[in-house]
């Protein structure tokens, strides 16, 4: 266990564009130091190193996951290689953060887990979402029964980008597509709220490449309650998140994965919007979660437990399976 006010040596696995932000907000979080960077070329993770002020700057992974100084990793890789670099840094006794989904199905996930738990080491997936501001309220508030059962939920996520084959996101051998990188966030959503679904319908459409290009979803629940998720790269949607209940509705604002402002709206129609004060991009909050986890010795969070983790790939792989995806590497 480390001391209470030890402070959390990170390096960071592959500097692209997500741990470009996960670094701006690393730098605001008190006692946390970004000390490596590690890229499959040194300029790269030189200039990356330069950029955020790190301490060493390595040409390839393996010189970053033995370097003894360093605490935690944050593997920001494309999905494809989460498993193996994640299973490197726990077999070296280095605390993992990994970027979502923690892998491409629920196989590797368990290999992943079994690793964590063999070797006491902490293990938690980058969902950032759990650990915003006003996605704690919201779930704070139906926790309480304010409003009474969810009858229902509508989440989307979808944006419009050019289709580039040479590009992750429209690469499968990469895991690129819509539902692994977006339509996780409705997925979450809806997970989190009303849990493991009953049933799964889906479709989806597809890019020449293989990577799906949409997904829609329905969720049904014994208790009659339905969650009625999409993601698209194929156009812009709002991005919003409504949670009907018994007595009331929660509307989560554009983007609501992000730190974002919540309506709440009773049964008799007067609303309250709450404005969350956020001064950064949002990753803060997991980062802050995690040191606290790894000062206490812990091995697992939570709030983003290893069995949702579990379930949450379980999920996505029934979704898969519905529209006719699947990863071969």
């Amino acid at each position: 266990m480390l001391s209470r006010n030890k402070k959390i040596k990170w390096g960071i696995l592959a500097p692209g564009r997500i741990a470009t932000k996960f670094a701006q907000d690393l730098l605001t979080v008190k006692d946390t130091e970004l000390y490596a960077v590690a890229s499959r070329t040194l300029e790269k993770a030189e200039e990356f190193k330069e950029t955020y002020g790190a301490k060493v700057a390595y040409g390839n992974y393996m010189d970053l996951i033995t370097d003894p100084n360093v605490d935690a990793i944050y593997i920001a890789t494309p999905h494809t290689f989460h498993k193996a670099y994640s299973i490197d840094c726990l077999l070296n006794k280095k605390a993992v953060l990994c970027e979502k989904p923690l892998a491409l199905n629920s196989a590797d996930v368990d290999v992943m887990l079994q690793t964590a738990k063999q070797e006491g080491v902490l293990l938690m997936e980058a969902l950032w979402t759990a650990f915003l501001p006003h996605y704690q309220d919201v779930l704070n508030f139906l926790e309480e029964g304010n409003y009474g059962k969810v009858v229902s939920i509508d989440a989307d996520f979808g944006f419009y980008r050019e289709f580039d084959a040479s590009t992750r996101l429209f690469d499968k051998q990469l895991g690129g597509g819509s539902l692994l990188d977006i339509g996780i966030y409705p997925i979450f959503c809806a997970m989190s709220i009303l849990g493991k679904p009953d049933d799964i319908q889906a479709n989806g459409t597809f890019f020449e490449t293989g990577a799906d290009s949409s997904c829609n979803m329905i969720f049904s629940y014994k208790n009659g309650a339905v969650a009625r998720l999409s993601s698209t790269l194929k156009e812009e949607t709002p991005t919003e998140a409504t949670i009907k209940c018994e007595k009331g509705t929660i509307k989560l604002h554009t983007q609501f994965h992000r730190p974002t402002s919540v309506t709440f709206t009773d049964a008799d129609g007067k609303q309250t919007t709450k404005d969350y004060d956020v001064n950064t991009l949002g990753y803060n909050f997991e980062i802050a979660h995690f040191n606290e986890l790894l000062r206490s010795g812990k091995t697992e969070s939570p709030i983003m437990t290893h069995k949702f983790s579990h379930q949450l790939m379980g999920i996505m792989d029934k979704v898969k399976e519905e529209i006719g995806l699947s990863y071969c590497y």
